[in-house]
């Protein structure tokens, strides 16, 4: 998170954080920091904080803390909890901007946020009490042109009525349409003044819409503010709160939903590779990108119609497509009726190679080859990228599994012994889970090292190389030696083969562990003297999970 971005929510750096030992943490922005009950949704979770300097909060949390502050606004400007809304949602949900603006110029933040000022509010009011006590009285509704009675009429605090029928698909229509029925103003062309809370659940029925209008206003809360964010797994219901400045790197975090991901750019979790090598590795995984390649280097233009060809077979005879139906030769791109045995047959073509041996090469045939190879590279990178994150997603599924249905427990039983004794196969699970996903980006860094620079790309594949097969000899244990064990018909009749593989799995672990500590400490320095790196932040990337699980059974 930029320094200057902070600053925003905050009203000084030197407020950011007050002594760690002493003070929970403090911000200037909001006074209900000192809200006993967010003070115990803090201590909750005191040691995650101290050492990974974020909390996450559940929805009732943040439901607590945007109640908080739209009491407390309500409270200290005299406005009715809409008006108090309506002010908050329109300054980032910051009680000390709608403090300062509102008593610099009241009126002008009336008007920007859609609140009548104060003598049209007193005077409206009078009116529409009005209007509504005349209930024999019909009025014609400017949406729908009908006649009706007062009864079935209302109106936001501007006074302009409108049948509650027109009233509800309006409202209902701008719900569907996403969160900006949060801004909803007025039916009048020309009114600006917005539609609150209250009256938008006054119209809008209960068929789920109401609910649906307060998660947009929930939502919101954390979208306001830039020290929160919502975890980006789908249908999670958690968010991430920090403490402390974290300046440009960032730092992963990991939801109770056991979802990892960076804070600066909500990607998955892929510490130590940084943001912009991610986000273009993303771009190059694009379809688009992809495909320009290949087209490239596997296709060739026909000589006759310019239209590409590809190679399907292992022959050098092409025939285009109807109605072009010409036949060439796919190296020299000659007619195919000039070819024959002499000039190498099917599977090889003479001519071109004695171009190609006298220098004779056209542009197109040096940018294939270089196509040819870039893809080649690239789809090297990428399948390792891509099932090095398959493997983790299966390790973390026989985990939640393993957990869901006891399976220590039962194995415990079998070989007479504690769940806690055998802990060491859910750290090592862990310990996979979490290398999987630092070998995962590793090859997307691997990928924009530059040829040319071969020192560090020999020290690059020398620590991945490491790292990667202590990984896989872990991952065999743990897949084709330990996991049958599990099963109820072997896992009592093999009390010493047990034995074994459990001291076989003990051993692998910290060895993977000390190999793939050397490839982070590589990786943060961007591969400079590994001996002369401290230790970095490689702790919490490879300890991160699994202190965190730890902490929280402890609690």
């Amino acid at each position: 998170m930029d320094e200057r971005e902070v600053s925003d929510d905050y009203s000084s750096d030197d407020d950011y954080m007050a002594d760690y030992d002493d003070v929970i943490y403090e911000y200037s922005d909001d006074d209900y920091i000192n809200d006993a009950h967010y003070v115990n949704v803090i201590d909750e979770v005191t040691e995650t904080r101290k050492v990974l300097g974020y909390a996450v909060l559940s929805e009732a949390d943040i439901k607590k803390l945007q109640e908080d502050a739209i009491t407390e606004v309500s409270s200290l400007l005299s406005l009715s909890r809409g008006e108090a809304i309506n002010l908050l949602r329109n300054h980032g949900w910051s009680v000390d901007k709608v403090q300062t603006e509102w008593f610099i110029d009241e009126d002008k933040v009336r008007r920007s946020c859609g609140l009548l000022d104060k003598e049209s509010s007193c005077l409206n009011a009078k009116l529409r009490d009005a209007n509504v006590k005349e209930e024999a009285k019909e009025i014609l509704c400017k949406l729908c042109s009908d006649e009706t009675s007062s009864d079935n009429f209302a109106s936001a605090a501007c006074g302009h009525l409108f049948c509650k029928e027109c009233l509800l698909k309006y409202v209902r229509a701008s719900i569907d349409d996403g969160a900006g029925c949060l801004g909803l103003r007025c039916p009048e062309p020309k009114c600006k003044i917005a539609l609150d809370q209250d009256m938008v659940e006054l119209v809008c029925g209960d068929d789920g819409y109401r609910e649906k209008y307060r998660r947009f206003l929930l939502r919101s809360y954390v979208e306001g503010k830039k020290w929160i964010k919502w975890c980006p797994t789908p249908r999670c219901e958690y968010a991430i709160m920090v403490f402390n400045d974290l300046g440009e790197e960032g730092f992963d975090a990991f939801c109770h939903c056991k979802y990892g991901f960076c804070w600066n750019c909500s990607e998955d979790s892929h510490w130590p590779v940084d943001c912009r090598t991610v986000a273009r590795w993303a771009e190059k995984n694009s379809r688009e990108a992809k495909n320009t390649n290949w087209i490239l280097a596997n296709t060739k233009l026909c000589p006759n119609c310019k239209c590409p060809v590809e190679r399907s077979s292992g022959t050098m005879c092409m025939r285009c497509r109807p109605p072009c139906s010409f036949v060439f030769c796919w190296l020299c791109l000659g007619e195919w009726k000039t070819h024959g045995r002499e000039t190498g047959g099917l599977y090889k073509c003479n001519i071109y190679e004695q171009a190609k041996a006298k220098g004779i090469y056209n542009e197109e045939d040096t940018k294939r080859e270089m196509a040819k190879s870039a893809l080649d590279t690239y789809t090297h990178y990428y399948e390792r990228w891509s099932s090095n994150g398959t493997y983790r997603d299966k390790a973390r599924e026989y985990l939640k599994r393993m957990q869901a249905e006891k399976m220590l427990d039962k194995l415990a039983l079998l070989h007479h012994t504690t769940p806690r004794q055998l802990g060491f196969i859910t750290d090592a699970l862990s310990q996979i889970i979490e290398c999987r996903r630092v070998l995962k980006w590793s090859y997307a860094y691997g990928y924009y090292i530059p040829d040319e620079n071969v020192a560090k790309k020999n020290l690059f594949e020398h620590l991945q190389g490491q790292a990667e097969d202590s990984l896989e000899r872990l991952h065999h244990c743990m897949e084709e030696e330990m996991k049958p064990f599990f099963e109820p018909d072997i896992a009592g009749s093999m009390e010493e083969e047990f034995q074994k593989v459990s001291a076989k799995l003990k051993e692998l672990a910290p060895c993977a562990k000390t190999y793939f500590e050397n490839l982070v400490k590589a990786l943060e320095n961007n591969l400079a003297d590994v001996e002369s790196c401290g230790e970095g932040r490689s702790n919490q990337s490879l300890q991160a999970v699994t202190n965190y699980t730890a902490d929280k059974k402890e609690k």
